[in-house]
C-alpha cells in the first residue's frame, strides 16, 4: 500500500499557521510519468534546480559517449538508466524541493490512493486539534556536569522480558 509524506507550506504573513487546504502530498515509490518525461515532470513540479541538475547529466553523459566513441545501442540504455533513476528518486527530489523551499514535513500517512490518504490525515489531524496539548511541567534546567539520576534497571533482562518483535516470551515460533 503507498505512503504519502504530508507537508506544510510556511504561513503567509497574513496567516499564524499554514492552511491545511494548502498541505501536499508526496507519494513514496516509483513515478512512471518522472521516467517516461522526466523534463516535463520536474517541470511540472517546479523542481527547478533537479531540472537542471538532469539537463546536466543528461548533457554530460552523452558528451561522454560521444568522445568515447560509443554506439547508439549503448547511448540509448544509458539514457534510459538515467530517467530510471529519476523515476525511482521523483518523491525524493520533489521532499528535497519542498525542504529547501521552508516546508514542513508534518508526518507520514499510509493509502490506497492519494484521497483516502489525505481523508485519512485530515481525520488524525482534526482529532490532535481537539485535544487540547498538555501544558509543559516547570522542570529546573540541567546544569552543565550535574549528576543525572541512574537508571531505573540494571543487568541483564530476565526470562519473562521480551526483547524483539515476539508479542509474549515464551511463544513459539
Amino acid at each position: 500500500m503507498p505512503t504519502f509524506t504530508v507537508h506544510a507550506p510556511p504561513p503567509r504573513q497574513s496567516e499564524a499557521t499554514s492552511a491545511p487546504e494548502r498541505f501536499v502530498f508526496v507519494r513514496d515509490g516509483f513515478h512512471v510519468w518522472a521516467f517516461l518525461l522526466a523534463p516535463l515532470w520536474l517541470l511540472v513540479h517546479r523542481l527547478w534546480l533537479a531540472l537542471l541538475g538532469y539537463l546536466v547529466l543528461s548533457f554530460l553523459l552523452a558528451l561522454m559517449l560521444f568522445l568515447l566513441g560509443v554506439s547508439a545501442q549503448v547511448q540509448l540504455p544509458a539514457s534510459l538508466l538515467v530517467s530510471l533513476l529519476v523515476g525511482f528518486e521523483a518523491a525524493t527530489l520533489w521532499r528535497w524541493t519542498l525542504g529547501r523551499r521552508g516546508w514542513k514535513t508534518l508526518g507520514f500517512v499510509v493509502g490506497e490512493d492519494r484521497e483516502i490518504a489525505e481523508q485519512r490525515f485530515y481525520a488524525a489531524w482534526s482529532n490532535r486539534a481537539a485535544v487540547p496539548p498538555a501544558p509543559p511541567a516547570d522542570l529546573p534546567e540541567p546544569q552543565y556536569g550535574a549528576q543525572y539520576a541512574s537508571p531505573v534497571r540494571r543487568g541483564s533482562p530476565s526470562p519473562t522480558d521480551v526483547i524483539g518483535l515476539f508479542p509474549e516470551p515464551g511463544l513459539k515460533r
